[in-house]
């Protein structure tokens, strides 16, 4: 009875999306403040029905419903309960109608937080929120209903996919979904503005907020997914240039320019076009990763799903969305004309610049995810796109925003000298280049790549360091210290995500350049170099998990004789799903990490083994929270939580509240 409730209270769901996206834009078209009223109650009441089909179908997981196909398909009897509620979302069906949940769950927000917005402009901003319910919950219903039942249910389910059982993937595709669909609220306010004609800096102000949420969130999730491919697949790497995770990188890109872009909007009242224009492809880039991870038409070890109609549907949507409002902003872009003049160096120019690179970037990463499937179309082979494309490709435009953002922060706005803005740079240009040097001079035969990023990460967090000690402006250490103390919480919120950018430049160098690699056959009893360090594996044992059977290994790591770690590399096999995963140990500490992984056994009663030194590995992630810190930090201010002080007046139209 509670799966029929689940499933009817999501076709109500979709009723009252319709409601939503009707009733407040033909409202707004004709200034009727009584049709527009209903879009705040219906974006609450959507959000609660979704909930409730949410919650049935967590209740269904919890207890193992085999009755529900979803349930026979991606649970199992013996899986633990953390894995039962993850399970959820685990698969196709579950995670489309997580979207759903958060996608009205934003559409609520703004309906509940965005009550200083002007009425015309929250009226369409949560009909287009209500139209792209529309569409999503549709899908979920039509394409992808997670409430069918089975006729004849089985005694037990199939199981999750053993990959998936983790904690790190886990919550990746929450945080995930969080910032592709925060990036529909910057998209409504978008349409919004290209229906109203109008893009000021209060308008900035209230959709720099919802971005900013979007991108924080969208950070952490690439960042637990990066974690869970470096220790869960035993690969031993960060990133692979893998299509799935390329499809969050391009909308994480685009957020990014759109954030910067959107601060000449607030503060100089320029680059309005490009700043709807980002706005537009941040989420058409959102809409292109979902297309691709569940279409099948690219191959990915964690792809949701691999149905050609599913796809169609998804293309359809993508194209409505995508296509339309590129269509309307063809038409109405001209409206919205920029009053600000800048000159060639200033700080307006230096944003526009790093909007270009970033924006160049993120469609270099579009060519090379897309290059196979569009090959594979014009000549019937198989071509294949891997990371080193895309490390020749990006990298060069990587180099340059970082090389760039130091001095951007600096210079003011509409004009400036680029000798007045380097000048309290030059010391740090100094002690970067010098880091790189010695750190050039201490190593021996390997690549400059180390020394190089070594050199732009000190260059950046230094710059960063520069930057809030200008912000406290002349006087003694104590006033500028308390002028630090006083700084607004964006400013400090920018820089910090600006230093966690470099620390996870530096670290990501130092693992790629430094990193030392061994595989081998390994002997019970028998020692072997790694480094500075002596691995031995002391023996393997056939244990049994809660679901899972495993081959574990014992090894020790010893330096100069003293025993500093005991590892236990796995390789599990899980019968439910009749798959092996590979388990790696890791020993970590400030510096380093000891990653071994034990492979498959030898008919010589050896094991193969392999064991790396990665430095500075944990500091890629660290960097990633700092980073994602700032955008928290900057969200804590009080401009971005209140932004009805931007709001100008207007003469009240008929029937609707002044503005």
């Amino acid at each position: 009875m509670t799966t029929e409730l689940g499933h009817f209270a999501l076709i109500l769901a979709l009723m009252v999306a319709i409601v939503q996206t009707v009733m407040p834009l033909v409202g707004a078209h004709r200034k009727n403040a009584a049709w527009m009223s209903v879009a705040e109650p219906a974006a609450v009441v959507q959000f609660l029905l979704v909930a409730v089909s949410f919650a049935a179908l967590v209740r269904a997981f919890l207890l193992s419903d085999f009755s529900l196909r979803l349930v026979t398909l991606n649970s199992h009897s013996l899986k633990p309960l953390f894995y039962k509620i993850t399970g959820v979302w685990a698969n196709h069906e579950g995670s489309v109608l997580l979207w759903v949940l958060i996608l009205t769950g934003f559409g609520a927000g703004v309906a509940v937080f965005g009550r200083n917005l002007p009425p015309l402009l929250r009226a369409r901003v949560l009909g287009i929120q209500g139209l792209i319910s529309v569409a999503f919950i549709a899908y979920s219903l039509f394409t992808s209903n997670p409430f069918l039942r089975l006729a004849r249910p089985p005694m037990d389910g199939e199981g999750m996919n053993p990959l998936l059982q983790d904690v790190g993937l886990a919550l990746h595709p929450p945080f995930l979904y969080l910032g592709y669909v925060g990036l529909s609220v910057s998209f409504s306010f978008a349409i919004a503005a290209l229906l109203e004609g109008r893009v000021d800096a209060a308008w900035a102000r209230w959709v720099r907020p919802w971005t900013l949420a979007a991108w924080v969130f969208l950070s952490f999730g690439i960042g637990l997914g990066s974690w869970w491919a470096y220790y869960e697949l035993g690969w031993g790497g960060f990133w692979f240039w893998d299509p799935v995770e390329n499809s969050s990188f391009m909308p994480w890109l685009f957020a990014v320019a759109l954030l910067h872009s959107a601060i000449v909007v607030e503060k100089r009242e320029a680059l309005k076009s490009w700043t709807i224009l980002l706005a537009i492809l941040a989420f058409g880039f959102s809409l292109m990763g979902a297309f691709l991870v569940r279409s099948g038409v690219l191959t990915s070890v964690h792809a949701f799903a691999n149905d050609p109609a599913r796809g169609v549907a998804l293309l359809l949507i993508l194209l409505f969305f995508v296509g339309g409002a590129l269509t309307l902003y063809s038409v109405r872009a001209h409206v919205l004309q920029a009053k600000g003049v800048f000159g060639v160096v200033s700080r307006e120019s230096a944003l526009v610049f790093n909007n270009v690179l970033l924006a160049v970037s993120a469609l270099v990463v579009f060519v090379g995810t897309m290059w196979p499937l569009g090959a594979e179309l014009v000549t019937g082979r198989k071509v294949s796109v891997g990371p080193p494309f895309f490390n020749v490709a990006f990298t060069p435009f990587g180099v340059l925003i970082v090389a760039l953002l130091p001095i951007g922060t600096l210079l003011p706005w509409k004009r400036a000298t680029l000798k007045r803005a380097m000048q309290p740079l030059w010391g740090v240009l100094v002690l970067a280049i010098s880091l790189g040097a010695l750190a050039y001079a201490i190593q021996t035969g390997n690549s400059a790549l180390g020394p190089i990023g070594l050199v732009l990460a000190a260059w950046l967090i230094g710059g960063s360091a520069v930057d809030l000690w200008q912000k406290t402006g002349r006087g003694g250490l104590a006033s500028k210290l308390g002028r630090m103390a006083r700084l607004p919480r964006a400013d400090w919120g920018r820089i910090t995500a600006h230093a966690g950018l470099g620390v996870m430049i530096m670290a990501m160098t130092s693992l790629m350049a430094w990193e030392t690699e061994d595989i081998r056959v390994a002997y019970i009893g028998e020692p072997y170099p790694l480094g500075p360090y002596e691995i031995t594996l002391n023996g393997i044992e056939q244990t049994e998990g809660v679901n899972y059977f495993s081959t574990m290994a014992d090894i020790t790591v010893r330096r100069d004789g003293e025993e500093i770690a005991r590892l236990f590399p796995e390789k599990r096999v899980y019968p439910a799903a009749g798959m092996p995963t590979t388990e790696a140990a890791i020993s970590s500490n400030l510096f380093r990490d000891i990653y071994v992984v034990v492979g498959d056994a030898q008919d010589d009663g050896g094991w193969t083994v392999r064991s790396y030194i990665k430095p500075m590995a944990n500091w890629i992630w660290g960097g990633m929270i700092i980073m994602a810190l700032g955008g928290i930090i900057s969200l804590s201010d009080r401009r971005y939580r209140v932004a009805g002080g931007a709001v100008r007046k207007t003469p009240k139209a008929e029937g609707v509240p002044a503005e």
